[in-house]
């Protein structure tokens, strides 16, 4: 857990490797992304090093010479933690604890840190705290974790049993409970779909920080929590959108990111299973960062994982208030490139500033409008078409 002390952040240094598959501009700006996760924790982030590999160290990441160098930078400036991009072995973990004699964190364990920050409600406390588990058992040899001996006392440990096997016993037990408890969570949630009637469901997917939940309010007028941090929400909203007088129901679901760990992805089926389930996707892209085009192909590559990738969409190219005059051109030309080829509608907008939203509108209730037609072939006198 990364915490802020006496008003003071722990300093933290961040590591990434260069290879074929990572140019050094790529290493940049997945440290930036890093870092930006970091100060999202509560951690400062005081220095970065990068080293060439074309494969990692399999006991200690590093080379020795750039572990030494990170040693002694971290004595001379009383670093905290040293966080690596990319998901370390226990074996390295344990390694890297003995050299440096700080605490080591991947990418893979700060996320679920700052997704256990952020949960608020139970489930989704119960989804991050599975994760966790399953992202501690085969550490459990590399970090003591003093769990509570729930299962301890007489007769409940096996003969020669070690304090490190009572705790995987004891985290198995809790890994069960917590899987029989989201089942639980889940038919309820089930329910809760199924009772929403045959009502188009549209869902809104896109990298985290893009603007979704932003998106949300200004669609439905309410106040769903928005903010400018990485996994700002992570609970799954749903509202009652009218558009031109057609309903359908809009989700609001977590942002993806770059190496998802994939303990996330399993114990977030659910909440995912508003996506799988959702007749219309609205991918919303944040056009402002400079690799919007690799975040969007992460987000497609997550869909394709939990089988979402062939749904209608919408493309929501958000943020064009970030974009410097120097870019309009840029903007200008976009629908004339790839994305022109793409069948997805695409629409230019500003949540923020609300710029184009009845733009978004009027392909909304094209496209669900399309479906209703579908569902209800015999009710569309209902729905009549309006002029757009």
């Amino acid at each position: 857990m990364i915490e802020k002390k006496e008003n003071i952040y722990e300093k933290i240094i961040l590591i990434g490797i260069i290879n074929q598959q990572q140019p050094l501009e790529k290493v940049d700006e997945y440290l930036k992304e890093l870092a930006f996760l970091a100060e999202t924790a509560g951690g400062q982030v005081v220095k970065q090093f990068v080293q060439k590999l074309d494969k990692p160290n399999p006991k200690t990441f590093l080379g020795s010479g750039k572990l030494e160098e990170i040693r002694q930078y971290i004595i001379e400036n009383k670093v905290d933690i040293v966080i690596f991009d990319d998901e370390l072995s226990p074996a390295q973990q344990k390694n890297l604890e003995k050299i440096l004699q700080i605490k080591i964190m991947d990418r893979t364990r700060l996320i679920l840190d700052i997704f256990a920050q952020r949960a608020q409600t139970s489930y989704a406390r119960t989804q991050v705290e599975l994760a966790q588990y399953q992202y501690l058992l085969p550490r459990l040899t590399g970090m003591w974790t003093h769990l509570e001996r729930q299962r301890g006392g007489i007769g409940m440990r096996g003969p020669g049993e070690t304090e490190i096997e009572t705790d995987r016993r004891i985290i198995r037990d809790k890994i069960a409970l917590l899987k029989k408890k989201l089942i639980a969570i889940d038919k309820q949630m089930a329910t809760q779909r199924s009772n929403r009637g045959k009502m188009v469901r549209a869902a809104l997917v896109g990298y985290t920080n893009v603007g979704k939940s932003t998106l949300m309010n200004v669609l439905s007028k309410s106040d769903v929590f928005a903010e400018n941090k990485l996994f700002a929400t992570l609970d799954t909203t749903v509202r009652k959108i009218v558009v031109h007088n057609i309903p359908f129901l809009l989700t609001d679901t977590v942002g993806f990111i770059r190496k998802l760990p994939t303990q996330l992805i399993e114990s977030f089926k659910s909440t995912l299973n508003e996506v799988t389930e959702a007749d219309l996707l609205i991918h919303v892209v944040d056009i402002s960062h400079p690799n919007f085009e690799e975040h969007m192909q992460t987000v497609q590559q997550i869909l394709a994982e939990i089988k979402a990738a062939d749904k209608p969409s919408v493309i929501v190219f958000n943020k064009v208030d970030l974009l410097p005059d120097t870019e309009q051109n840029r903007l200008d030309n976009l629908n004339k490139t790839w994305l022109a080829k793409k069948q997805s509608p695409t629409v230019f907008i500003s949540a923020v500033k609300k710029n184009n939203i009845e733009e978004l509108k009027n392909i909304l209730y094209t496209e669900v409008r399309k479906i209703h037609i579908k569902r209800f072939p015999y009710n569309d006198f209902l729905y009549p078409d309006l002029e757009l």
